[in-house]
């Protein structure tokens, strides 16, 4: 499975390995765990050289839990982690704080992960510091200097404080803290979710542009297609803990393939009027499955207007290949695109 999403380099930074992520849950006496929730289920991809990958899906789908248990946050149920041709699912202590110098985080809210007590300078230090880099902040500075230039910020943004700047330039920031200690892998948990929009748009520019100057790889989260698509290479789509379908940047936008793609695309926003009026919006309807007691079938199938209860109630599509190079966990793909099945309800035009 892991072929499905990888690129064309033989020996990628970043391979994953069916991960699953489970959380126990208490219940019955003492609070003892009988059952579990089924957070990321059988996981895999990977991640090249300077490439993006963008994961993709709604609340709850298991985003954010992939990303923290590649950094090691998480603990991993199953599967395996590789960085840099290196088996990491265990490792522990010293050799963890080790590797994390290679493998940073960009959070989502530039407002909460900012200590407000604590000066631009200090926040961009601390890693340098906590990783014996630097002895002190004044040690650093040159160091830091150097990121605030490098992020848009002007030099003496160092001695002043969070509440001084805007959610864009906290934003900024927060990149250049991650990026401080040189990782090669940045997971940028929907780093621009919590921006205006015409801030969102300066932000991925600067993700781009640092990727090109210093050879980042990205590990791009959000719930926004229409802002994965500029910045991604390729883009994994995950429903319910597992993903459902990989593809270039490009063919997911042009042709997806997976029922849950083509729903999701129907929601992005279009500004074109008459492009937008000929577009048909897919509503689904229906209940998300239960994450603690997982169905052994096509976890889509609850919501999937193409359901085919005959098979998708009792059989787990795998990610498989499909025309055209992509991946997709369905099993009536060519089916529903050669329309020998249709949608179980009639298309919703778009609004006016």
């Amino acid at each position: 499975m892991t072929e499905a999403v990888t690129g064309a380099e033989a020996q990628p930074l970043l391979d994953v390995r069916e991960l699953s992520v489970r959380f126990p849950v208490a219940s019955g006496f003492f609070g003892r765990s009988t059952r579990e929730v089924f957070a990321v289920d059988e996981v895999s991809f990977t991640i090249g050289r300077g490439e993006t990958l963008g994961l993709v899906g709604e609340s709850g789908s298991g985003k954010t839990t992939t990303g923290r248990a590649v950094l090691r946050r998480l603990p991993v149920t199953s599967g395996e982690i590789h960085f840099r041709g290196q088996d990491i699912t265990a490792v522990k202590g010293k050799e963890l704080r080790g590797l994390r110098q290679h493998m940073q985080l960009v959070f989502q809210d530039p407002y909460a992960s900012l200590n407000p007590r604590m000066s631009v300078q200090d926040i961009i230090a601390e890693p340098l510091i906590v990783h014996g880099r630097a002895r002190s902040t004044r040690e650093a500075l040159p160091r830091v200097h150097e990121l605030l230039r490098l992020t848009g910020l002007p030099e003496d943004a160092a001695g002043r404080y969070p509440q001084a700047f805007s959610g864009g330039q906290r934003q900024r920031i927060g990149i250049a803290r991650a990026l401080v200690i040189d990782p090669e892998l940045i997971i940028a948990d929907e780093p621009v979710s919590a921006l205006d929009v015409s801030i969102q748009a300066q932000v991925v520019n600067l993700l781009q542009d640092l990727q090109q100057e210093l050879g980042l790889s990205y590990l791009f989260i959000a719930h926004d297609l229409s802002v994965v698509r500029h910045i991604s290479d390729r883009i994994a789509i995950m429903y319910a803990g597992r993903i459902v379908e990989t593809a270039s940047s490009d063919a997911i936008y042009e042709a997806p393939r997976h029922p849950y793609t083509k729903a999701l695309l129907s929601a992005v926003p279009i500004p074109d009027p008459d492009v937008a009026a000929q577009r048909t919006r897919i509503v689904l309807s229906g209940e998300m499955p239960d994450v603690v007691d997982p169905p052994a079938s096509c976890r889509f199938a609850t919501r999937c207007p193409y359901r085919q209860p005959e098979r998708c109630d009792t059989e787990t599509p795998p990610l498989r290949a499909v025309d055209g190079g992509q991946w997709v966990a369905c099993h009536y793909a060519e089916d529903i695109d050669a329309g020998r099945i249709r949608p179980s309800y009639e298309p919703t035009p778009a609004a006016p």
